[in-house]
């Protein structure tokens, strides 16, 4: 080889050492060129989509429970209006009237006592004029007493009236704004329980009338075997009357 010749040489070998450090100088070692996929992008949005779904299908889904607890609440709300204590005074009252009844009580025993002892059964007749007259007069003062019962159990009832009254307009506007459905059943059945009182009432007054007419139709049904009795005495052979002359005008 010529002296030109390795002159050549030794000039390119140095020029592309020269061009090699350059290229390592200017570029680092870790550095790697950005490159856009268009198809991993549209992967990446749909996923971020169907998150963003999901999200709003639970606020969504949380949203109802949250509607379904009030609701229920509202379902297990206790009517503020109770009318038990109102209803049951008024029926008090109505017992206490029964629980005065005069003479007679609306008792069994005092019932059969009454009719053996007040001269209800047959008109004995060993009894004198006077012990007839007696118990005539005590039928009489039962039959009394027992119509006066009915009118005051009459005047109780119609006193109730009022109260009954008020208690069905407050019931009836409860109803009406029942917030849920435990209340609008709490109204239902004080209503009901309302037209239960006004039925007892109706019940209270119908034995009082009862028990009066069935205590003056015994009076009359004795009065009458009573009279056959004083007229049997009055016609008796050598018992009943016996004529007499009277003066009624002293001379």
């Amino acid at each position: 080889m010529t002296m030109k010749t390795r002159s050549l040489s030794r000039v390119l070998l140095a020029g592309c050492a020269a061009v090699s450090l350059a290229l390592t100088t200017s570029v680092p070692a870790t550095a790697q060129i950005a490159v856009w996929d268009p198809t991993n992008h549209v992967q990446n949005v749909l996923q971020a989509a169907r998150a963003l779904q999901q999200i709003n299908n639970q606020i969504a889904s949380l949203q109802n429970e949250a509607t379904s607890l009030v609701n229920q609440a509202r379902n297990l709300a206790s009517l503020p209006h109770s009318s038990l204590a109102a209803l049951q005074g008024q029926i008090q009252r109505t017992q206490q009237l029964l629980g005065e009844a005069q003479r007679i009580a609306y008792d069994v025993r005092s019932i059969d006592e009454a009719f053996t002892r007040g001269g209800y059964a047959n008109a004995s007749m060993t009894a004198t004029n006077r012990e007839l007259f007696d118990s005539a007069r005590e039928r009489w003062s039962n039959s009394v007493a027992a119509f006066e019962d009915a009118l005051r159990v009459q005047a109780g009832v119609v006193g109730n009236l009022d109260g009954a009254r008020a208690e069905m307009s407050t019931l009836v506007t409860a109803s009406q704004s029942a917030t849920g459905a435990l209340q609008a059943a709490q109204a239902g059945n004080q209503i009901l329980a309302l037209q239960s009182q006004q039925i007892a009432d109706l019940t209270a007054v119908v034995a009082a009338q009862g028990r009066a007419q069935a205590l003056e139709q015994a009076r009359q049904a004795a009065a009458s075997e009573q009279a056959r009795e004083q007229l049997r005495r009055f016609v008796a052979p050598g018992r009943g009357y016996q004529p007499g002359d009277v003066r009624m005008f002293p001379q």
